[in-house]
């Protein structure tokens, strides 16, 4: 299916596509992600990006060779590292002639109707200033143990559900989540040699549930059941959902060509 009027993309990229095996940042991944958001851009295209990769930059700044797995190391290590990761993505995007703006998000801002009607407004005027959004979940101040006096969770859980969020706040026309995965499969493909890739699903269903597992990467936070959920919100607000391989973020150009081996997630009457 082919998209070439889609005007305005939300772009997620996740931990274990943006790091090296080590757990550190993959630059020339990062870069040619900058780049190939850049053309689309100046195509006319608005586009946010959900990025994962603050605790991976905070490992790399902080010369650690291990990546931590307590929640207070992880948000200690995302308040370092969120500098220096919009600290490289303003250096490639400005390579490319873009201005980028940084937005860290907690899911309160989306329960609470005057915070997110100041994020919903926040977006728009950055889009008439023709900056590109980079929001990632405010993760030094957040996490899944954490709610609210009136029971509202801070945390989105991860960048799919948050991804997810971010596409229905600014209407966006599709919804494409880079995986370290080129779709959604009947088991893992890892795993299982009869492992059949799902190309169209238009309801979350519990058969497809059973499908995803539960376990994420070694490195992130998700996993294909987070995804299928992140789906299961874009498609109750009526926008679509590519899951493909972000392994060569040139696949951007496949998805809107209607070329790209992945997931499509549709809503029914689409």
């Amino acid at each position: 299916m082919k998209h070439p009027e889609l005007s305005r993309l939300v772009v997620k990229v996740g931990t274990s596509t943006l790091s090296h095996e080590t757990g550190r940042l993959n630059l020339r991944r990062i870069e040619a992600l900058a780049r190939v958001l850049s053309d689309l851009k100046n195509e006319g295209r608005e586009i946010v990006l959900v990025s994962s990769g603050a605790v991976g930059a905070g490992l790399a700044r902080l010369g650690l060779d291990r990546r931590p797995s307590g929640v207070a190391e992880k948000q200690a290590l995302a308040a370092v590292g969120q500098g220096e990761l919009m600290k490289i993505y303003e250096h490639f995007f400005s390579d490319y002639g873009q201005t980028v703006a940084q937005l860290l998000l907690t899911k309160d801002v989306i329960d609470n109707p005057e915070r997110r009607a100041s994020a919903e407004q926040t977006f728009r005027l950055l889009f008439e200033l023709n900056c590109l959004p980079i929001v990632n979940e405010n993760d030094p101040v957040s996490s899944a143990q954490l709610e609210l006096s009136n029971g509202d969770k801070i945390s989105f859980g991860d960048n799919d559900t948050l991804s997810a969020y971010v596409a229905v706040l600014v209407g966006a026309d599709l919804l494409v989540n880079l995986s370290d995965s080129d779709g959604f499969y009947t088991a893992d493909p890892r795993k299982d040699d009869s492992a059949r890739l799902i190309e169209r699903v238009e309801r979350i269903t519990p058969e497809l549930l059973s499908f995803a597992g539960g376990a994420g990467t070694a490195g992130g936070t998700g996993g294909m059941k987070s995804k299928l959920e992140a789906a299961e919100i874009a498609l109750a607000a009526g926008i679509p959902m590519v899951l493909t391989c972000g392994g060569d973020p040139d696949v951007l150009y496949a998805v809107l060509d209607g070329s790209a081996r992945g997931t499509y997630f549709t809503p029914e009457k689409a």
